[in-house]
C-alpha cells in the first residue's frame, strides 16, 4: 500500500499558510467587523504570527533532520503559549458576572504607563472587556475558534518533531 507523508518543507508552508489564514480572520474580524480585539486577543495574535514567521523561516531554510525538529519544538512552544492564552480568555468567559474582573485600560495605555513585566501580568489576569463573548459561531467563541487553530497547528509541529529521519 503506498502511503504519502508529506515532506517537511511543504508542512512548515502548510503551518505558515495557516497562520496567515488565522491572522486574516482576525483582522476581517477587527476591520470589517469592528470587533476591537482585547488585550489577550492580541497576545493570541502575537503567538499566531511568531508561529508563522518561525514555519515561514523553516520553509525557507529547509532545514535536514535536527533542523526540521527544532522549528517544529519552536512552532508548537509558540502555539502552546497561544493555546494557554485562548483558554484563559475562555475561562474568563465562563465565569459568573458576579466573578469577572472590571474592565481595565486598553494594552495601549498599559504599554505607555507601565513596565512591560507589569503589562504582562496585567494582560494575563484579563479584564472584563476579555471575558465579554461579542461572537459565536456553532457555538464557540473567538478564543474557541482560536485554541482549535492552535490545537492544529501544534499537531503539525508535532508531526515534525515526531517523524521518522528517514523522511527528511
Amino acid at each position: 500500500m503506498l502511503q504519502y507523508t508529506p515532506n517537511p518543507r511543504s508542512l512548515y508552508w502548510l503551518i505558515a499558510f495557516g497562520t496567515v489564514f488565522l491572522m486574516s480572520v482576525a483582522l476581517y474580524m477587527e476591520h470589517a467587523m469592528h470587533l476591537e480585539p482585547c488585550p489577550l486577543c492580541i497576545f493570541q495574535r502575537i503567538a499566531v504570527i511568531i508561529a508563522g514567521l518561525i514555519a515561514l523561516v523553516a520553509a525557507i531554510h529547509n532545514p535536514g533532520t535536527l533542523g526540521v525538529r527544532i522549528y517544529g519544538g519552536m512552532v508548537v512552544a509558540s502555539c502552546i503559549a497561544g493555546a494557554g492564552l485562548s483558554a484563559r480568555q475562555l475561562h474568563l468567559q465562563s465565569l459568573p458576572e458576579d466573578q469577572v474582573p472590571a474592565c481595565g485600560p486598553g494594552l495601549d495605555y498599559l504599554m505607555d504607563v507601565f513596565p512591560m513585566q507589569d503589562v504582562i501580568r496585567m494582560v494575563l489576569e484579563g479584564d472584563g472587556s476579555c471575558a465579554e463573548v461579542v461572537w459565536t459561531f456553532l457555538g464557540l467563541s473567538i478564543p474557541g475558534w482560536t485554541l482549535l487553530g492552535f490545537i492544529g497547528l501544534i499537531i503539525l509541529g508535532l508531526f515534525q518533531i515526531l517523524r521518522p529521519a528517514q523522511e527528511n
